[in-house]
């Protein structure tokens, strides 16, 4: 599997969304449920920000997490001193584990990077047991991520390669309403629920907010690095006008929205 999101390094990548997915994860457990006892697949673990919430929230009795990146998964490991916890590198898309071997298969923030997003939810199906849970949440890039597209509706003001980025970044996999609940279905899952989970991201100034991007992380970050040096430049003074908005530099907060989607193995 190919992943479509670029890490260089994980504080990098903990700096530009790690802190907010671990912000995220205890809204999405409750969306997606848990019980004691169970056992939990958590898909593209990260940094473990839903790996390290699970064995928080519930006394399970075991947690696998897997991630296609080597980078994520030493991250994880080093961070684990959890005996019911697992971390292993494998493939969304070929998850190395038995037929219903688990309660629940869940996924943060990872569908819309999976070049076969159905298929990782049909994996997602096939390790789960009957009456076990898959669930799985992505951010909405086009209309609920407010910091996001200010930085990109900036890259697309400033040249047509911008314009092609914010398309792209606009309209991943599995970020429009009801297209996830429709994969969902289509997987053979049955009670399929949607819904939407907001937090807030809130930096402390613009170097805050900017430096992971600037160093090449992530989407935007990726895109960054294929430009010249004047034109960063450009592009940086830009956003930066942008979120000071005319103000002093220093603290903002931003609205983020997310699809979240649960469905029931039959």
């Amino acid at each position: 599997m190919t992943s479509t999101f670029t890490v260089h390094a994980a504080s990098g990548y903990e700096q530009l969304m790690g802190r907010w997915s671990r912000r995220l994860a205890p809204k999405f457990i409750d969306f997606a449920g848990l019980a004691g006892g169970e056992k939990i697949l958590d898909v593209g673990c990260g940094t473990g920000s839903l790996t390290f919430e699970l064995a928080r929230s519930a006394e399970l009795a075991e947690i696998q997490a897997i991630d296609f990146s080597p980078v994520f998964v030493e991250a994880a490991r080093q961070r684990n001193s959890d005996p019911r916890i697992t971390i292993g590198q494998a493939d969304a898309m070929a998850l190395p584990f038995a037929d219903h071997a688990f309660d629940r298969a869940l996924a943060l923030l990872v569908l819309h990077f999976v070049p076969e997003a159905g298929k990782a939810v049909a994996e997602m199906r096939r390790v789960v047991r009957p009456g076990g849970v898959v669930a799985a949440v992505v951010w909405d890039h086009y209309g609920g991520m407010t910091g996001m597209r200010m930085i990109i509706d900036t890259m697309a003001a400033l040249g047509e390669s911008g314009r092609q980025m914010r398309s792209r970044y606009c309209f991943q996999p599995m970020m429009q309403p009801g297209e996830m609940k429709r994969t969902f279905v289509e997987q053979g899952l049955v009670d399929v629920t949607e819904a939407e989970l907001m937090i807030r991201m809130d930096y402390a100034d613009f170097n805050d907010f900017w430096a992971p991007i600037g160093a090449g992380e992530g989407p935007l970050g990726r895109y960054m690095t294929t430009l010249d040096a004047a034109e960063q430049k450009r592009i940086e003074a830009a956003v930066r006008d942008a979120y000071q908005a005319g103000r002093p530099d220093g603290p903002r907060s931003f609205a983020n929205v997310a699809w979240a989607c649960r469905g029931i193995v039959p």
